[in-house]
């Protein structure tokens, strides 16, 4: 395992050390949690983007019935 050094703003800090006193957990492990659910959050936005231009550049494109049929659903929901 790696040891990383940082710094962080000091309402971070507290709530972190809040947080560790609460749950019985340690700032380690709540932080590591926390960068563990953020950087799977942000490498799942990555990859959707990356198909998402693969498939414009392929010309894959949704139809004007496909794009109604959501505009007319979510319109509906919004009643």
């Amino acid at each position: 395992m790696s040891v990383m050094s940082l710094r962080v703003p000091d309402e971070i800090a507290d709530t972190l050390a809040r947080l560790s006193k609460a749950t019985g957990r340690s700032k380690s492990f709540l932080a590591v949690d926390a960068l563990r659910e953020y950087l799977a959050r942000e490498a799942w936005q990555i990859e959707e983007i990356q198909k998402a231009l693969k498939e414009a550049d392929e010309g894959d494109f949704a139809t004007q019935e496909e794009v109604t049929a959501i505009a007319d659903k979510w319109t509906a929901n919004a009643r």
